[in-house]
């Protein structure tokens, strides 16, 4: 009689392993969770960089900051992310002859997710499953923040990596938290780790 509570037992522990394995990560990183993409001149020695600064025709922001000659909130908080980023990084912000000037560009826009339904046993209701007849496909509208920082050889003027970041946001801006949190995932990237990275 002791072997059924004992199997139910480490059934039941089993059961509920799985469970946190599968849906703790998942429940912890949906909300800070930033896409990242990056580009780089692969025959570029990014090691050598050791100052930077802003790029001098820096275009204005999705609040038109700097066009009219002040900053936006968001300008605000997107250079001094990128600053505080440089630095941890060992980069010395310099008022001329830089290695490298660092521009960014940043926007918010509506987007949609379309997500089929699940009937709760693995197969998506649609034509030829079961008696569900159409398919149902819910459609979930929300505003993507997304921000591309590009890092300019002074000496040349070409661009030597460009890094875009995107993440859901609550707002028609991008807010202090989520600025640092798009800025910290995309310069998570830079410097490329080898050449053989893309």
């Amino acid at each position: 009689m002791a072997f059924i509570p004992r199997f139910l037992v480490r059934s039941t522990v089993a059961l509920a392993a799985g469970l946190l394995l599968l849906l703790g990560p998942s429940g912890c990183t949906t909300a800070s969770r930033v896409g990242v993409t990056n580009d780089f001149d692969h025959s570029v020695n990014f090691r050598a960089y050791k100052t930077w600064a802003w790029y001098p025709q820096q275009p204005r922001d999705a609040e038109s900051g700097p066009a009219k000659g002040y900053e936006s909130f968001l300008d605000q908080r997107i250079r001094s992310a990128v600053a505080a980023e440089m630095t941890r990084k060992g980069l010395t912000e310099v008022d001329k002859a830089p290695d490298i000037y660092v521009a960014y560009s940043a926007r918010v826009e509506d987007k949609q997710q379309v997500s089929p339904y699940y009937n709760g046993m693995g197969y998506p209701y649609g034509y030829g499953y079961g008696y569900y007849g159409r398919n149902y496909s819910p459609v979930t509208q929300y505003k993507a923040g997304t921000v591309v920082i590009d890092v300019i050889d002074a000496r040349r003027k070409e661009l030597a990596w460009r890094g875009t970041g995107q993440a859901q946001v609550n707002q028609n801006t991008i807010d202090e938290a989520e600025s640092n949190r798009i800025v910290n995932g995309i310069l998570s990237t830079y410097p490329p780790g080898s050449n053989a990275q893309r």
